[in-house]
């Protein structure tokens, strides 16, 4: 079974929720009262992903998170990539450097490649405001 990671799954349903709000800035407090998700986990959430710069943390008594761009700019992609890293089907998808044992040999990386390549796009071609939808 190929599935995110449970991190990557509550960060898109975090920032799906940032979209969705009326308010500018929202609360980690808010957010996990409107989403049901641990608070620890969405406070961890929350920070890595205004350090990937898809949020804007505001503090004060004011103060908390907003979306950092437009919701139509930011993909599924780029939520998944922010918390999970690289988005790679298999290890000889990864740019980090790790050499496969049997990479030389290998029948199938051109295939997982053309693969790893039509999943990336689809999810970058889904951006919040999409997901925020009906």
């Amino acid at each position: 079974m190929i599935k995110l990671s449970r991190m990557a799954d509550y960060g898109v349903i975090l920032m799906v929720q940032l979209v969705r709000s009326p308010k500018m800035v929202t609360t980690a407090t808010e957010l996990t009262e409107a989403t049901g998700l641990p608070g620890p986990t969405v406070s961890k959430l929350l920070k890595q992903l205004s350090r990937a710069q898809l949020l804007n943390s505001h503090r004060g008594a004011n103060g908390g998170y907003a979306v950092s761009g437009s919701a139509e700019d930011i993909s599924v992609a780029d939520v998944v990539s922010a918390l999970d890293g690289p988005i790679a089907l298999t290890e000889c998808m990864t740019a980090d450097g790790v050499v496969c044992e049997i990479e030389a040999l290998c029948p199938t990386r051109t295939n997982w490649h053309q693969i790893n390549v039509a999943l990336v796009d689809a999810l970058e071609r889904v951006s919040l405001m999409d997901m925020a939808g009906p």
